[in-house]
């Protein structure tokens, strides 16, 4: 019998960093870093993460048969180059803050990354470590950035030939690609290169509108139903837009206007003076609940721009591959909205977006493509596909839960009965209470599907305001989630398609809605956000859209049942789910960041696998100070 062949992949030292692991190239584990250190977007490398996916195998990483990088650092050092010569005398201060990093240390990535994983091997972070005599490393492969990304689009994805469409900020020079997948191949067949890139583009705006780049992005995704459709300060914006900052040609490619772009050589995203001369106003500086109209509508109009720009993308990688399904990867893949226009567009016959789309997911395409491309491994797509519902990360037993009460001295009841279980939290989540909800493996990628989640009721008017301002302590414009019952998933929301990983936005169902006061758009923002727009509020954003979980009784038995019996019960197949953490935190990953984060907000009850906590009967933290100097606001 043959030994099996595990593949490591990795993405560190931008943003995301985390952890993939392969066996004969089916996913065995995946992680993010900042869940282990509780540092968001933690850049570093995920020697945690690493730690912790070769644990879940049981090997060292003196076994593994090779290890994939996501990009290529001598490629990204050719287009800083190139940059600041291209456009030199600007940037030179940049150019000065820049090149001693690069020199001393990313020029040197194979050294880094060795050195680091050496580090690993010798068990610094946990493990058995191996011997000194054995430390030789396992050889190193580079695949491209955008290629890692297609890789982790395509390969998991439950088709034998699709259009694989990468969108994001840059990786070495390709911002934006259009790749035919089928079988085991990967085909590269157009590129937009740096600085021309729509996730810069959005990003820009995201840094106007006063949000922060590279983690704000869907708070301005999420401010854009506020803007007034239709409206003359919403059509000049465009207007301006397609104007004077990106040229968007029939098949989809695009030029932006540098004249107005700071990125390519500076410390900020834009042009400040070019940009207010343009728009009228001046950039929002600080965040904040009081958010102008203004800025609400600029949201609206770059959203309506990037949505163009995405759908005709679509179009001509429809056009030019000829086929019938798509694969979305890429930090503007995660924009759920434009994801749904293109399944509403019914350009393609069904669409798969990587969960993990960001960075992070760049660590599982480096893998999947030195696998497939590098080992030349066929390829057997599955059914719905090959994510196992992306919970790839850590699993923690019941003793791990007590080892967490007992610390904590937190008082808890056990149910043995699963079904008693969720009898008592859905009557408590029928009841108006917030729920912690901690089960099984940790979800790989930003949404939380059920294992890390916080749960409500949608059907309560103050829910999305409790859980904004109490439990989550963030902006009170920011929507909400619903999580459905797959079975019931088309009486609830206008969707077609299963949409497992919350990537899709889809309008509430007619029936559910209600109408609307005539001067609804011009209401301000906190009067149009608590109108009960539907049967399930909490949920219905104020242009009757949700970005939509459907959950599917085999991927994820447990919450499904919990799902089950609040319907069976209390007539609705629909909970509220947010992610597990507190504004600035990453979701949590073990009971105590659960508890932790239980105990510092106004949650109601925990549930830690089979342990309900009420908050009522906790004892009070002690020497946890002022926590919230613990998380930057994200």
């Amino acid at each position: 019998m043959s030994q099996p062949v595990y593949i490591l992949g990795i993405s560190a030292y931008y943003h995301d960093s985390a952890a993939a692991l392969l066996k004969d190239g089916e996913i065995v584990a995946a992680a993010q870093e900042e869940r282990f250190t509780r540092k968001k977007h933690d850049p570093d490398f995920p020697a945690r993460a690493v730690r912790y996916v070769l644990d879940e195998a049981g090997i060292e990483l003196d076994e593994l048969d090779g290890i994939a990088f996501y990009d290529k650092p001598f490629l990204k050092f050719e287009r800083l180059l190139e940059t600041y010569h291209a456009f030199a005398p600007k940037g030179f201060v940049s150019f000065l803050t820049a090149m001693p990093v690069w020199i001393k240390e990313k020029l040197f990535m194979r050294s880094m990354l060795e050195k680091s994983l050496r580090e690993v091997a010798s068990g610094a972070h946990g493990g058995q470590g191996v011997e000194s005599g054995k430390k030789t490393l396992p050889p190193l492969y580079f695949p491209e950035h955008h290629l890692s990304h297609a890789a982790s689009a395509f390969y998991p994805s439950p088709f034998e030939e699709a259009a694989v469409v990468t969108l994001d900020g840059v990786g070495e020079w390709a911002t934006t690609s259009i790749c035919r997948g089928r079988g085991n191949s990967l085909e590269v067949l157009r590129e937009i290169h740096f600085p021309h890139s729509l996730g810069l583009l959005y990003s820009a705006f995201t840094a106007y509108c006063g949000f922060k780049v590279n983690s704000g992005e869907y708070k301005l995704m999420g401010l854009a139903p506020y803007g007034t459709p239709g409206s003359e300060r919403v059509r000049e914006f465009e207007n301006k837009i397609r104007e004077n900052l990106v040229d968007i040609k029939p098949d989809g490619s695009y030029t932006l206007n540098m004249d107005y772009f700071s990125y390519a050589t500076g410390f900020r995203m834009y042009d400040e003076g070019r940009w207010q001369r343009l728009f009228g106003i001046a950039p929002r500086t600080a965040e904040g609940e009081d958010i102008p109209q203004e800025y609400m509508d600029m949201a609206l109009a770059i959203q309506n721009v990037t949505e163009e720009i995405v759908l005709t993308i679509a179009r001509s990688a429809r056009e030019i591959t000829g086929c019938r399904n798509l694969c979305l990867a890429g930090g503007v893949a995660l924009n759920c909205v434009a994801n749904g226009k293109i399944l509403e567009a019914g350009i393609y016959d069904d669409i798969w977006v990587q969960p993990a789309s960001g960075d992070a997911g760049g660590a599982l395409g480096a893998a999947l493509a030195l696998w497939h491309i590098g080992r030349e491994k066929p390829r057997q797509p599955l059914l719905p596909d090959s994510m196992r519902g992306s919970y790839l990360g850590p699993i923690f037993s019941r003793s791990d839960v007590e080892s967490t009460a007992r610390r904590m001295k937190a008082p808890c009841t056990v149910f043995d009965d699963e079904q008693a279980l969720f009898d008592v939290v859905t009557d408590h989540i029928a009841d108006g209470k917030v729920v912690g909800w901690f089960q099984g493996r940790m979800e790989y990628g930003p949404r939380a599907l059920g294992n890390r989640s916080i749960l409500g009721d949608p059907r309560n008017p103050e829910m999305q305001k409790r859980l904004n301002l109490k439990i989550k302590y963030r902006e009170g414009f920011r929507p909400f989630a619903p999580s459905v019952l797959e079975e019931d998933c088309k009486e609830y929301f206008k969707l077609a398609n299963v949409s497992p990983y919350m990537l899709l936005v889809a309008p509430v169902a007619d029936a559910l809605r209600n109408a609307l006061p005539d001067n609804y758009e011009e209401l301000p923002l906190w009067d149009r956000l608590y109108a009960i727009r539907s049967s399930i509020p909490a949920v219905t954003h104020v242009d009757f859209s949700a970005r939509v979980q459907s959950v599917n009784r085999k991927t994820n038995p447990r919450y499904w049942g919990l799902i089950n019996t609040f319907k069976q019960r209390h007539g609705c197949p629909v909970l509220v789910n947010t992610s597990f953490n507190v504004r600035g935190e990453p979701v949590v990953c073990t009971p105590d960041d659960a508890y932790l984060c239980f105990m510092r907000t106004e949650m109601d009850y925990l549930v830690l696998g089979d342990a309900l906590f009420a908050k009522e009967d906790q004892p009070q933290l002690k020497g946890d100070g002022d926590w919230r100097e613990q998380y930057a606001l994200d």
